[in-house]
């Protein structure tokens, strides 16, 4: 917090440094922390990759360059005579393909994946298999055997060249590995038109690799002599198997073994399929057989199906861009700030701590997608602010990383789910946002419910005000933070750009938001907000004469740019508008530059950003640059890109390897017999198929990204969820929240275990906490499917659409479907909360946990019970429709006049036992 006054060394024991969570980040996730000159490298991978997709963000697929005159007639395929070659440079335009561009993508992921993570610490299950060689040999042979001694000296070069134990070195196996990662990228980017051509004549129709690297002949003719016909296979089928290897062996790395084993089995399955026993209990599972070639086709080298398909383009056009805006917002101080300002708002009241928690947490996640790093670096500054106010560190590790994962649900961002669902739903963004609000909002709300009725449990007050923020401050401090996600909504929802556009110009309204504030005092904001207004001015009438920017006008005026035809006044202000945020970028970096120590006291950059610039700033030698504004902007800017670029890592890998699941389903035809086979299991029950769908969502999820997780569960189960009568958006939604559970369930959990970790808790039970806490995923998103209106949807002529205002206005629709079933949601997550905290106004006893908890599902998921009843009538030959609004809502007026009834007994209990004992001693805190 930015409050001085705060008590630092109280808390100072309890918060964790800055190198404290980066440990725990990098125990949690496996991932090294570089040093030195491989730092460096690092650095400006992750920058070239952010810069790269940036581009992309503000100019599309179009690149172009001043290259050599010879060097355009090799480009466009014409091979020049040595006498008629002309010296000089051309300008030249070219258009990269999706294929090429998801390709590069892919690859930037790869070889950060091999930089970051290490392929053994020595202590998997190879490892120690392995490991045991050599002490056997020793017993059996003895220490001064020569092949005792070999086994050891092959030991330690294999430890040598795969081994980090540390988390600290690059092995010589990274390195191979990141040479062959460019093989397969390169190939797709200069060979697409052979590429193409493998599509008619076959992957093996191609060149050979003798025929691409003739220096290779020998050894391919020599090895072709043994008998095997490498000299058959196409460069373009091992490039493409390669690719493969490489995206399993990154998800190893990143994402584990689990991931990398159920994508590599529907590999073998696509080869093999076929061999299953179409009269066998798993006969629909069988398939047409096919080649590895045209396997390896449809997996690498199409964008319809496969490692390079829709997950990948989505990453390339809109998830990535979001990564990148979120790291510039966290790395501008948007986090500590908006920290700071939930604990100024909530920080004194009982629990405050947790409440500023839930608030906190969940808009950090919203924007991070991550819910084991939010919950680490927000975590470090809320676990031990809610352990000092009287939770246990348990509970507080628990509601930490509860909220952070409740964060990828949270509109308008969603981490990157939202934009998955906007591309496999078809549906517009602004219409994901709008359903998944409501829902995200009874989570957190039954969150903050929860804390509270814990808080008023464990008698836990709030902070003393002189130790907090004043919220009238803090909000002046940092209003502008608010400014970018104001223009996001604005941009996505009312002038409606696509979302590539909206991301690109929300990171430069961050970008020149930041360096206005670092060029912003008392004695230049006049003539720097002066100039900016001049020239955004000169801009517009720009535009309005030349049909130009100010550039265009000024090469115009000296004869090196054609004029078009002027802009009417009103295009001509949008326009300028739109270049608003370039043009402060450049008049503050041009103040920066004049005035290089100027003083910025509303700058309060990241710690990491002030981190990193010392860093650098030592290595110059110049450790002055490390407090100059200027120098810290710049640090600001690469930090940021550096940031997202790591975070995107793990989510593009995780896209690229999920891929394959829907590519080998939509390749091999197995989608319609999936469908039956699950139709099958379910026996027709949407009951049980939902309970299935969340089970498996679960299991998916445990150790997963949400976006593998829900790139999975969706190729799998759309088609049954839809055919059950799911409606599309709610079937997706449905999927999502129920892989986000995966992180708080044990015995996986990896968001409450790094809650654990900050929490210095017992690990089993602040995870069997957070489940708790987390119960409102599992039945909010029965509700939702259930009750369309929840999602505010209303099913018209050309399907389900989100309602307007003459929906709302139709009360014969809006009051059944909408505004019963959203109060109903509400109230049956309040008393949920009463449910799993055991305490009201006083503590419930088991038996009235019972009775909420049935309150509960009848004002939010009545349908469930009546699906039971009708399955029981169906086993005994009674047809029966009861899921309708006449039974429904009579069984949520019974469930509120339940809820009514129990909080009366248990205010009118704790009124009687006040009176009786005013001096009573609370229960312990912690204890849900």
């Amino acid at each position: 917090m930015t409050n001085d006054n705060r008590d630092t060394d109280t808390l100072s024991e309890e918060e964790l440094s800055e190198e404290e969570q980066e440990e725990l980040l990098q125990e949690v996730e496996r991932r090294r922390t570089h040093g030195g000159i491989v730092l460096v490298i690092v650095a400006l991978i992750g920058i070239a990759f952010s810069a790269f997709q940036l581009w992309i963000a503000a100019r599309g697929y179009q690149f172009s360059g001043t290259v050599p005159d010879v060097s355009v007639q090799f480009y466009y395929g014409v091979i020049p005579d040595p006498t008629s070659i002309q010296l000089g440079l051309q300008e030249v335009t070219y258009g990269l393909q999706q294929l090429q561009i998801n390709a590069i993508h892919v690859t930037f992921a790869l070889v950060l994946a091999f930089l970051l993570f290490p392929a053994s610490r020595g202590d998997g299950f190879v490892a120690r298999q392995f490991g045991k060689i050599e002490p056997a040999v020793r017993g059996r042979l003895g220490p001064e055997h020569s092949v005792t001694q070999l086994v050891g000296r092959l030991g330690d070069g294999v430890r040598w060249a795969a081994v980090d134990r540390d988390l600290r070195r690059l092995t010589p196996l990274d390195v191979v590995f990141l040479g062959l990662a460019l093989l397969p990228a390169y190939y797709t980017a200069t060979n697409f038109d052979e590429i193409q051509r493998s599509a008619l004549h076959g992957i093996h129709g191609v060149r050979p690799i003798h025929e691409v690297y003739p220096i290779l002949e020998p050894v391919v003719m020599g090895i072709a002599a043994l008998g095997i016909p490498i000299d058959e296979v196409s460069y373009a089928f091992l490039m493409g198997v390669l690719g493969l290897l490489l995206v399993l062996e990154a998800t190893r790395r990143t994402l584990g073994v689990v991931l990398m084993s159920l994508v590599g089995s529907f590999i073998v399955y696509a080869r093999w399929g076929y061999l299953i026993p179409r009269d066998s209990i798993l006969g629909t599972m069988s398939i047409q057989p096919e080649t590895w070639g045209n396997i390896v086709y449809n997996l690498w080298y199409t964008t319809e199906a496969g490692v390079m398909s829709t997950p990948v383009t989505v990453s390339v056009r809109f998830i990535y861009i979001f990564i990148l805006f979120g790291a510039f917002l966290e790395m501008s101080g948007a986090g500590k700030w908006f920290i700071d300002l939930a604990y100024s708002l909530t920080g004194t009241k009982k629990g405050g701590p947790a409440k500023a928690s839930v608030v906190s947490s969940g808009f950090m996640g919203m924007l991070s997608g991550s819910s084991i790093a939010n919950t680490v670096t927000t975590g470090a500054f809320t676990i031990p602010l809610m352990k000092r106010s009287g939770y246990s560190p348990e509970f507080s590790g628990a509601v930490e990383s509860s909220a952070s994962s409740g964060g990828q649900m949270l509109p308008p961002v969603m981490g990157a789910a939202a934009f998955l669902i906007v591309e496999f739903t078809g549906t517009p963004y602004g219409d994901v946002i709008m359903a998944a609000t409501l829902p995200a909002l009874a989570f957190f709300f039954g969150m903050w419910i929860m804390v509270h009725f814990e808080a008023v449990r464990g008698g836990i007050g709030g902070l003393p005000r002189n130790e907090l923020p004043n919220p009238r401050e803090s909000l002046r401090a940092g209003w502008f933070y608010l400014i970018p996600i104001v223009l996001l909504l604005y941009f996505l929802v009312i002038a409606r750009f696509s979302i590539n556009r909206a991301g690109w110009y929300t990171i430069v309204s961050v970008v020149a938001l930041i360096a206005v504030v670092a060029a912003y005092n008392e004695r230049t904001r006049v003539p720097l907000v002066g100039t900016i207004t001049v020239l955004g001015l000169v801009q517009a009438a720009s535009y309005a004469t030349v049909g130009g920017g100010l550039v265009d006008a000024v090469r115009s005026m000296v004869g090196t740019g054609a004029t078009t035809d002027p802009y009417g006044v009103s295009e001509a202000a949008v326009a300028a508008t739109a270049d608003l945020g370039t043009i402060a970028i450049l008049v503050s970096i041009a103040f920066l530059l004049v005035r290089p120590n100027i003083d910025a006291p509303l700058l309060d950059f990241d710690e990491s950003v002030g981190s990193a610039a010392k860093r650098s700033a030592a290595v110059l030698n110049r450790p002055q640059l490390a407090a100059s504004p200027a120098y810290r902007f710049g640090a600001f800017i690469l930090k940021s890109m550096d940031s997202g670029a790591r975070t995107a890592t793990t989510v593009v890998v995780a896209v690229a390897a999920a891929g394959v699941v829907p590519g080998v389903i939509s390749v091999s035809g197995l989608g319609p017999n999936l469908a039956s086979l699950i139709g099958d299991i379910s026996g027709g029950s949407m009951l049980i198929l939902l309970s299935l769908t969340g089970i498996a969502s679960i299991i998916f999820g445990m150790g997963m990204p949400t976006t593998a997780m829900y790139i999975i569960l969706v190729a799998m189960l759309e088609t049954p969820l839809l055919e059950a009568g799911v409606i599309l958006l709610a079937a997706h939604l449905f999927v999502l929240y129920f892989g986000l559970m995966a992180d708080v369930t044990p015995p996986v959990a990896v968001a409450a275990f790094a809650g654990a970790g900050v929490a210095k808790a017992e690990e089993l039970k602040t995870a069997t906490i957070a489940f708790l806490l987390s119960l409102n995923k599992i039945l909010v998103p029965f509700a939702f499917v259930f009750s369309p209106g929840i999602l505010l949807l209303r099913q018209g002529e050309d399907g389900w659409n989100v309602i307007g205002w003459a929906d709302v206005a139709d009360l014969g629709f809006f009051l059944p479907d909408v505004a019963v079933p959203v109060l109903g949601m509400f109230l049956g997550v309040y008393a949920l909360g009463a449910t799993i905290i055991g305490y009201q106004y006083s503590s419930i006893t088991r038996t009235n946990r019972a009775f909420y908890s049935i309150a509960s599902i009848l004002l939010m998921v009545p349908e469930l019970p009546l699906l039971v009843v009708e399955g029981l009538l169906g086993l005994a030959g009674i047809p029966s429709a009861l899921t309708i609004f006449a039974i429904t809502f009579p069984l949520r007026v019974i469930g509120l006049g339940l809820l009514l009834g129990l909080s009366y007994r248990n205010r009118a209990r704790a009124e009687a036992d006040e009176e009786a004992d005013p001096d009573v001693s609370a229960p312990a805190a912690g204890d849900a």
